[in-house]
């Protein structure tokens, strides 16, 4: 195996088989890990003196067209003072639960990342705080839309989808300032206003 960095050597050193491969893409390393051992990981890389990645720069996910060719779990990891950059990967099999761990402990960043990659993947993050839809609304039935069997129009037509849009009684699922109205408060329909005003939930204009 061709040793692509030499964070890459240390985990292999450290982790065993639990570093499936790594390689060098276009410049750039990439560790593959086992799920299993990947939060284990990713701390490592965060904590261990000389490899103090303290920089978590995305989380993103990739689905494949290729049949069989599993989901992977992509973490873009900088440490600032070494001015170092590594790429780890998770492989998940798509004929199952698509379940890794969160590492919203390690790093605060991982937030809403985590949230997106659960909203348009349909990865979930086991021990995240609040984990739910941050791009499509809470109700959102029609999928994962990033995942490459989604139809590039949705599954279901434009008259349906504005239907269960304007159905989808936001205000039960965000407060007022997570949904960014309040400076917009009168432009709302009346009856979204009304809900808003005297609903359950105590909202005031």
């Amino acid at each position: 195996m061709t040793v692509s960095s030499p964070s890459a050597a240390a985990l292999t050193a450290a982790f065993g088989a639990a570093i499936e491969r790594h390689l060098v893409s276009c410049g750039d390393p990439i560790v593959y890990v086992a799920n299993a051992r990947a939060h284990d990981v990713l701390a490592w890389l965060q904590t261990t003196p000389g490899q103090e990645f303290n920089y978590l720069t995305d989380i993103t996910a990739v689905d494949y067209r290729d049949p069989g060719r599993p989901l992977e779990v992509v973490y873009q990891l900088r440490s600032l003072d070494r001015k170092a950059d590594l790429r780890i990967k998770i492989a998940l099999d798509t004929g199952r639960p698509l379940v890794v761990d969160s590492v919203y402990d390690l790093w605060r960043g991982a937030d809403w990342l985590e949230r997106e990659v659960f909203d348009m993947f349909g990865v979930s993050f086991t021990g995240h705080p609040d984990l739910r839809r941050i791009l499509m609304w809470e109700t959102y039935n029609e999928g994962f839309p990033l995942r490459k069997e989604f139809p590039l129009r949705g599954h279901y037509n434009r008259a349906e989808q504005t239907r269960q849009a304007l159905a989808a009684n936001p205000e039960a699922h965000y407060s007022v300032e997570e949904l960014t109205i309040a400076e917009a408060f009168q432009e709302l329909p009346p009856d979204v206003r009304e809900r808003l005003s005297h609903g359950e939930r105590g909202f005031v204009k």
